[in-house]
């Protein structure tokens, strides 16, 4: 092409942390696309080759050679055709920077980072030194600037670049979904185009790693805000994108626009996706996990046979004296809907022999919590031994109401593999399931239809390790019991905001002393899906040990 037109390839694509031939491989299949469809400049996502996040692993001295020397192989590989842009980590000067590439002709020029992120679950004043501004690189006679993710949401660094004469903006991204956050990148995205007057390529990442969710959602914004293109949520996808000079400046030709979904098809698609790249990433192609008829473990079954298929996933019911009738139907009428395999194994007889065991020990004193949490731990030992026997990964149940509180047994309930519900409060358990009774869609690989019956989700939540047992026995009713947690935990309100906005005080204190006082377990607990900005791991990272209780 002339200088007047320009076509750049984005390649929205899921690399694997670690797997740094594999992803260089990815890298050169997108270019030779990008090459057959002319491209001038085939763009890769932040840290690409290596994967994202890699966290300390970028530290081993080791690794980043590893992926250095990967990278100028591929500079050699990919010099006769178009320009070739990835994300890798460079080490300069006995210093280690989060880079980006632009691989042309067999040689390399260096993009470094300038903007660390520091908060959420971003950790990278750590990790990276702080790069310089420069005056970005010019390929075929047009000038690019590439501020890279966290340089794109501060103003300097590409009004630097604009002032340097950076014409477009490139800026490759890993950036991990939470609900909302596709409106607050282009809302940014859009304030840096009108700063500069230039057009903006924000090409993100997807693919699952561990607890975050990179989503994609890629697009390209023109002066003035208008959306050029909108790539897909959630999936791998390459587009090209014409970018032609007129007299007031170059513009993107308009491409497809795919629509982005609403929170909730986001978060249940992220809970699907999180989960399938977990199992794919670690080697695991089978899932199994304790169907008890309540509704967070049918809504787990549902999410994992949208992941990885219904023939793939393992229901077990394990029963007690205290599992009613209709948990038993159930239970049954999930794993039919869902056409998962269902077993059976019964708990009563390895209680009882755990309580003969006990006994001369126990003698003389009242049964309390301590045996009913025999009857979830023996759950899990049962759980866990099919999953050692059949290769089959173990997933948790426990939603973000129950995990924050401790309303579940530590080695029993809790023992598993991955949990896809850690970050999706009880209120919003009960609308998931109804919103996929409600859609289907082509990337869900379970049946269309209601798969999680309606009584399911409408009977009262119920542990029954005891007769009659009720959650709200211990707990307070569950869109109380939210409210107060999204105060205290994902605002960081103080007890007195909380008991100003209606709920009473001793209530709260209480709310407050479990979520404290679970953190020991949480430390131990499975990773799960990430969805919200304030999910347990990263994005809280408290004491086990902690005395202060708030005063006011």
């Amino acid at each position: 092409m002339t200088a007047a037109a320009f076509r750049l390839t984005l390649a929205q694509l899921n690399p694997t942390v670690g797997a740094i031939e594999a992803n260089a491989e990815k890298a050169r299949h997108a270019w030779e696309t990008g090459k057959a469809a002319g491209a001038d400049l085939v763009v890769l996502p932040e840290m690409f080759l290596i994967g994202y996040q890699p966290q300390d692993l970028v530290l081993k001295p080791a690794f980043t050679d590893h992926a250095m020397r990967v990278l100028e192989q591929l500079a050699q590989d990919c010099a006769d055709g178009p320009a070739l842009g990835i994300g890798a980590p460079w080490r300069e000067d006995g210093r280690l920077y989060n880079a980006w590439h632009v691989l042309s002709g067999g040689r390399m020029t260096h993009v470094l980072k300038k903007h660390r992120p520091n908060e959420e679950v971003f950790d990278e004043r750590r990790l990276y030194a702080e790069g310089t501004v420069g005056e970005g690189y010019v390929l075929d006679g047009l000038r690019l600037g590439t501020p890279i993710c966290e340089d794109a949401w501060h103003e300097d660094v590409a009004r630097l670049l604009s002032q340097a004469g950076a014409e477009v903006m490139v800026v490759p991204n890993g950036s991990p979904y939470h609900r909302g956050k596709q409106a607050t990148r282009i809302g940014l995205m859009a304030s840096r185009v009108a700063e500069t007057g230039r057009p903006l390529v924000y090409l993100n990442m997807v693919g699952g790693q561990d607890d975050q969710f990179f989503d994609g959602a890629s697009f390209v914004l023109n002066p003035g805000g208008e959306l050029a293109l909108q790539m897909p949520f959630g999936e791998e996808a390459i587009a090209h994108v014409d970018l032609v000079q007129r007299e007031d400046g170059w513009r993107a030709l308009r491409g497809e626009v795919v629509p982005v979904p609403d929170d909730w098809e986001a978060d249940y698609r992220v809970m699907v996706e999180t989960l399938r790249d977990y199992l794919g990433k670690s080697g695991f192609s089978r899932v199994l996990l304790g169907l008890s008829g309540g509704v967070d473990s049918a809504l787990v079954a549902a999410i994992a046979a949208d992941a990885i298929g219904p023939a793939n996933v393992r229901c077990v019911m394990l029963p007690s004296r205290y599992t009613s009738a209709h948990s038993l139907e159930d239970a049954a009428g999930v794993a039919h809907a869902l056409g998962c395999q269902l077993d059976e194994v019964p708990i009563s007889g390895p209680v009882e022999a755990a309580g003969a065991a006990l006994g001369p020990l126990f003698e003389g004193m009242k049964p309390d919590l301590t045996e009913e949490n025999i009857q979830s731990r023996m759950r899990g030992l049962l759980l866990m031994a099919l999953s050692n026997k059949f290769g089959e990964m173990l997933l948790t149940t426990g939603n973000k109401s129950e995990v924050a509180v401790g309303y579940a047994t530590i080695y029993g309930d809790m023992a598993g593999g991955y949990n896809p519900l850690k970050d999706l409060y009880k209120t919003r358990v009960f609308e998931t399931c109804r919103w996929r009774n409600r859609h289907h869609r082509d990337w869900m690989m379970g049946p269309p239809g209601i798969v999680i019956p309606p009584r399911v989700i409408d009977k009262p939540p119920s542990a029954e390790l005891r007769d009659d047992q009720k959650d709200e026995d211990s707990l307070p009713p569950y869109p109380v019991l939210d409210r107060m947690l999204e105060m205290l935990v994902d605002e960081d309100c103080s007890v007195a905001e909380v008991v100003a906005a209606g709920f009473d005080a001793e209530t709260v204190r209480k709310v407050e002393r479990l979520v404290y006082l679970s953190e020991y377990k949480r430390f131990q607990s499975a990773p799960g899906t990430r969805l919200t900005k304030r999910a347990f791991w990263l994005d809280r990272r408290y004491p086990i040990v902690n005395r202060w209780r708030d005063p006011s």
